[in-house]
């Protein structure tokens, strides 16, 4: 199973540079969380997925389509538990409660759409070059690289302990789900165990080489904005703030919705 996030296509996202991409799930994120009622969620969410279908990322989308089940699911029940209206449906769901309820969802469902979409079409390199020149520290992108990093390598060295462990006889999708989960809890020991050794030897060859004596760097990887980035910045700016205005005059709101 391939542990990498990132789609090696020539699309016209994965071109964009990595500032813009971070910038536009800036702007994703403002107009998603804006707005109560799901219909004023709707051009966001549609916009996202115009993205998704650009960066070929449906591939990846599918390997989360599980945990977005399941997502979906629970944050259409449970998030009637945090809200109520003046016009009940069934015991404790309203219609406003539902929308809302709905509404939540879609604001989950999209933010990992557009993370996907971000993930799939930029390098860890590009991402944390992108955080450099928008003014992120370079330590702190440094570290935020290394982690990113270590995402796939821990999944990999999880998969490698869990097929030693299988050909020794052990069945891991065996029994209900308290019991697979008692199963591969005792997994994670050497899983962590060998990921807080590999970041003690990181640490040490990074002294050795000196990381961090001089304050200027210099990047071999090279990005530039061009005129593409420039439009999709200008226009995701002007849709950014005719959402803000909107949500400033009252509209995207449901009326009779109590919040708790």
């Amino acid at each position: 199973m391939d542990t990498e996030l990132y789609l090696d296509y020539n699309t016209v996202i994965h071109r964009l540079d990595p500032r813009t991409k971070l910038i536009l799930f800036a702007y994703a994120f403002i107009g998603l969380v804006l707005y109560e009622h799901p219909l004023w969620m709707v051009p966001i969410a549609l916009l996202i997925l115009l993205q998704t279908a650009l960066a070929r990322a449906w591939i990846n989308l599918w390997r989360l389509r599980y945990l977005l089940f399941l997502l979906t699911v629970w944050g259409i029940v449970l998030w009637n538990l945090f809200a109520s209206g003046d016009d009940p449906i069934f015991w404790f769901v309203s219609e406003q409660s539902l929308l809302f309820s709905i509404a939540r969802t879609i604001l989950v469902l999209m933010m990992i759409v557009s993370g996907v979409n971000l993930i799939s079409t930029t390098r860890n390199e590009e991402l944390v070059l992108g955080l450099i020149k928008l003014g992120l520290p370079y330590r702190v992108g440094f570290a935020l690289s290394t982690s990113l990093r270590l995402v796939p390598t821990t999944a990999a060295s999880l998969q490698t302990i869990a097929q030693a462990q299988r050909s020794r006889g052990l069945d891991l999708e065996g029994g209900n789900i308290l019991e697979r989960l008692r199963k591969w809890l005792p997994l994670l020991i050497p899983v962590f165990i060998s990921t807080i050794r590999s970041t003690n030897i990181f640490g040490m060859a990074l002294e050795s080489k000196g990381f961090g004596a001089r304050p200027d760097r210099t990047f071999y990887l090279q990005t530039e904005m061009h005129r593409l980035d420039w439009i999709l910045l200008i226009v995701g700016g002007v849709i950014t703030v005719v959402a803000v205005y909107l949500n400033l005059l009252g509209y995207g709101d449901i009326p009779g919705l109590q919040r708790f």
